[in-house]
């Protein structure tokens, strides 16, 4: 097994200055891809392809703790639990990782990462990436709000880093399709500062201008998103 190095950036937004706030976000996103792409380098083993078919049965088989809470096939059914299914591979990974030392906490997740080992985050990772995302609701029952959330996704730039599908890349996260009111409670925990490591940094500067109207707004507009 490939050792690797974790790389946790934590930034408290209430302890940020104004002349820090005003650092441009693109800049800090290529200082942590930097950083990111040099730890996740090291563990590369869980991208090559010959090893996908065997990471993706063991993650399916350990996925069996994840179910009661993520539900079957990694699509939740629980209010402010993550869907999982069809997330970015490198982006559960390190999600497992922030959670086993500490840099995210949770009280539910906490009993469950520290029964896991390196391997089978990998697994986890190449697992929940190979399923169907959920798909967003067959209509949308409020497209004035899902336009003001639009509006809000671009005065953000979110799709800078999620890409235009918001499908997420690598280790940056899949959005559309997720559920609406965990993508609430997630931008106000990066607006709060509650929220940190890996790409926190980056988040606390896009979520910490934005008022509680267009947070609602920019969830309801990326569960809504269809491809």
């Amino acid at each position: 097994m490939t050792a690797g190095i974790m790389v946790w950036v934590h930034v408290n937004a209430s302890e940020m200055t104004p002349k820090r706030r005003e650092m441009p976000i693109m800049r800090r996103r290529f200082v942590l891809s930097v950083l990111f792409g040099f730890a996740l380098g090291l563990s590369a083993p869980a991208d090559f392809p010959a090893h996908a078919a065997d990471a993706v049965a063991a993650g399916k088989e350990k996925a069996e703790l994840c179910a009661a809470c993520h539900g079957d096939n990694g699509i939740s059914q629980t209010e402010n639990i993550p869907s999982l299914a069809g997330q970015q591979d490198q982006f559960v990974q390190w999600q497992l990782v922030f959670f086993r030392s500490g840099a995210r906490k949770n009280e539910q997740m906490q009993p469950i990462v520290e029964q896991i080992t390196n391997e089978d985050i990998r697994n986890l990772g190449a697992y929940f990436a190979s399923l169907t995302p959920p798909k967003p609701p067959a209509s949308d029952d409020d497209p004035d709000l899902s336009k003001k959330g639009a509006q809000a996704a671009v005065g953000r730039r979110c799709a800078s880093c999620h890409t235009d599908s918001f499908a997420g890349t690598k280790a940056v996260a899949r959005l559309a399709g997720q559920r609406e009111e965990y993508l609430v409670k997630a931008l106000h925990d990066y607006k709060s500062g509650v929220r940190s490591g890996g790409a926190g940094a980056a988040m606390s500067d896009v979520a910490y201008p934005l008022s509680d109207e267009e947070i609602t707004a920019l969830a309801h507009y990326l569960a809504h998103f269809q491809n």
